[in-house]
């Protein structure tokens, strides 16, 4: 007899399977066209909303400013109706002294933009290139100027002003508001020179530069965007700053924009005058808005880089 081998049974053949997962299905090609729409509709619905809340004030501002105090109280606020006319600019160059203001806010603009940017960068520099405690603990104490409000520390900063004898004096005014704005430049500044990858500084050391040639061939052209960032936020701030200009200054000599406008407007001559007002206001906007589109493209260029961080 043959023997036969011993048949495998269906139990030891089978074998567990494996679990196949569900699949996915893949976005069409429609429904991402869908959602690129509707965000789009959506985007396009908040920005016009955000442009009319911008712009609306403006364009009163505007329109108001070429009426006269009759047209103001009978005309339609938001349509230019009748007759529109230069008497509130005119009133406003006769009676407010506007060449001087323009000239002394000129000066606190300037003087605090030089200041500002020049040693925010030159801090920014050394805490970036030093990695020592010292720079760290430096870094720490300017940002602790952040959390200071301004308002806080007026009464100490008409004390110090007055022992060190430049209260009521330009470049006191330029000092103060200067340091009160270097914290939030000097950490602008720091988180953008740290975008600068090290080998560059690496291959300017092989080549035998030192920190001085560092410094001026490769991080302020660099710089370049965040100085124009910083710098239109130093003008803003001083250009518009009211408190420190009431505060630090008593006489006429050194009068800025925002307190001759305050002055202007709380007149009994001007009071009501609601046009002469608006065209003081508008015009005191244009050099600003000069300086932003001077810098423009430096500005969007410095917000990009803090935007791909």
């Amino acid at each position: 007899m043959v023997a036969t081998a011993p048949q495998r049974t269906a139990t030891n053949l089978t074998r567990p399977t494996a679990v196949r997962p569900k699949r996915v299905p893949a976005p069409t090609l429609s429904g991402v066209r869908g959602r690129s729409k509707a965000f789009r509709f959506a985007s396009f619905v908040l920005g016009t909303v955000w442009l009319v809340v911008v712009l609306g004030p403006i364009y009163y501002m505007i329109l108001t400013s070429f009426r006269d105090s009759t047209q103001y109280l009978t005309a339609n606020a938001w349509l230019p109706t009748g007759p529109l006319t230069l008497s509130s600019y005119t009133a406003m160059f006769h009676g407010s002294g506007i060449g001087s203001l323009l000239r002394d806010s000129g000066e606190l603009a300037a003087g605090t933009m030089v200041l500002v940017a020049a040693l925010s960068l030159l801090a920014a520099y050394r805490i970036v290139r030093r990695g020592s405690r010292f720079s760290a603990v430096s870094f720490r104490v300017i940002l602790f100027g952040i959390a200071v409000p301004i308002q806080a520390i007026v009464i100490p900063l008409y004390f110090i002003t007055t022992k060190l004898h430049i209260y009521d004096t330009m470049y006191g005014l330029v000092l103060v508001t200067a340091a009160s704005l270097i914290p939030v430049a000097v950490l602008l500044m720091v988180n953008y020179l740290r975008l600068i990858p090290r080998e560059l500084y690496d291959a300017m050391a092989v080549d035998g530069a030192n920190q001085r040639t560092v410094f001026l061939s490769l991080v302020v052209p660099m710089a370049r965007p965040v100085l124009a960032v910083v710098s239109i936020y130093a003008g803003l701030g001083a250009w518009n700053n009211f408190l420190l200009p009431l505060i630090l200054t008593q006489s006429n000599n050194d009068m800025v924009l925002p307190l001759g406008l305050y002055r202007f407007a709380t007149n009994s001559q001007y009071g009501i005058n609601v046009p002469v007002v608006m065209a003081f206001v508008f015009f005191t906007m244009v050099p600003i808005l000069i300086l932003y589109i001077v810098l423009r493209r430096q500005f969007v260029k410095g917000i990009g880089g803090f935007a791909l961080r």
